[in-house]
């Protein structure tokens, strides 16, 4: 029993690292941060649910290049409140922020795709209206 346990921990690890591989590979970051253990709010972050939107749409237009001019605004807007919003989670600060990066990365590859693009945003919107009051 004892082999096959290990076997099948094997299989899953190399079947994980398959998995994973690629978008780590492909954004620079990992393919997913550590969730917070408890949803802990930052506060109102609708501010940030409107720029992602927006980006959505662009992408969803296929103006891609529309989308890396929005997404520069989340990242100047969450860099200018990170010292507000860090200090009351940090876990959970660290988590929308590797989101943000993920979608970051998917606008800045060299031939950005908009299905990338388009599934790190609707993760990083997802992740915002978690943590959101």
């Amino acid at each position: 029993m004892r082999k096959r346990i290990e076997k099948f921990g094997s299989v899953l690890a190399l079947s994980l690292t398959v998995s994973v591989m690629p978008v780590a590979a492909i954004t620079g970051t990992p393919a997913f941060a550590k969730q917070p253990a408890a949803a802990a709010s930052l506060g109102n972050l609708a501010s940030f649910q409107t720029i992602v939107a927006d980006t959505l749409a662009a992408v969803n237009k296929g103006d891609l290049k529309a989308a890396r001019t929005r997404i520069k605004d989340l990242e100047t807007a969450w860099d200018k409140a990170e010292t507000t919003l860090k200090p009351k989670n940090k876990a959970t600060w660290t988590y929308i922020d590797t989101a943000i990066d993920e979608a970051l990365a998917a606008l800045r590859q060299p031939n950005p795709q908009a299905t990338d693009a388009a599934v790190a945003l609707s993760k990083l919107d997802a992740t915002l209206k978690e943590y959101s009051i």
